[in-house]
């Protein structure tokens, strides 16, 4: 925990003099995506509140914003703990992100397109597997489909699938060998790149419908086994 209490306070300065629960519910999503917070994790009020110099009442809102969009859950008289994803949660998760994902690439016009970002995070992603550093490349997978959603260039598509991401990490750590599920698809996130490249949307949408799909069968099998549900 002292580890990520220091993450928090650097991130102290991103408040400002203006801090308001928004923007440390907005830190916090991002610390729990990044992984400094696995499922199951008590988050104490005097801790990160101390870390983020943020006040007991601004904290509980953040924390009520953040169990709203479910990474959090409340348990009476034992706190406020990172959620720990069912099965459903999951399969519910890779729906969502089928529907926003596909049409976002279907909806994307004519070529070509601003795919800066995207290229990026296939760097990043070649970065982490050079390193063997698996647990970033999955990291580099998230952005990689942050950016491609980000192609639609709307805010609230955006702002959706940025919490539908924050617990698709979630899931990710339940998961006890990261690099059979994340090596694969840097490869593809490759593939679906190049198709945008030279205007294939179709192709690129198809790929990502299957990649999708490929995707939540293996975590689901991971689940499967790993939390005890029924198959």
């Amino acid at each position: 925990m002292a580890e990520q209490l220091k993450g928090l306070a650097d991130d102290r300065a991103l408040l400002g003099r203006t801090s308001t629960a928004e923007r440390v519910s907005d830190i916090l999503r991002s610390r729990i995506a990044d992984g400094y917070f696995p499922p199951g994790t008590r988050l104490s009020e005097d801790s990160i509140g101390g870390a983020l110099g943020v006040s007991r009442n601004t904290l509980r809102e953040a924390f009520r914003l953040l169990t709203h969009e479910r990474l959090l859950v409340h348990e009476l008289n034992r706190g406020v703990f990172v959620r720990v994803l069912t099965v459903e949660d999951v399969e519910d998760i890779y729906r969502t992100r089928r529907l926003v994902e596909c049409a976002v690439v279907r909806g994307l016009g004519p070529a070509p397109y601003a795919l800066d970002g995207l290229a990026e995070a296939v760097a990043e992603g070649r970065r982490a597997a050079r390193e063997s550093d698996w647990k970033e490349l999955g990291t580099a997978n998230i952005h990689f489909h942050t950016e491609l959603v980000a192609l639609a260039g709307s805010e609230r598509t955006d702002e959706l699938m940025r919490s539908v991401f924050a617990e698709l990490r979630l899931a990710f750590h339940v998961v006890d060998d990261p690099r059979r599920l994340h090596e694969p698809y840097l490869t593809r996130n490759q593939q679906i790149l190049q198709a945008l490249q030279v205007g294939d949307r179709d192709g690129a949408e198809k790929m990502l419908a299957v990649y999708l799909d490929d995707s939540l069968e293996k975590v689901v099998e991971v689940y499967r086994r790993r939390v005890g549900e029924d198959a």
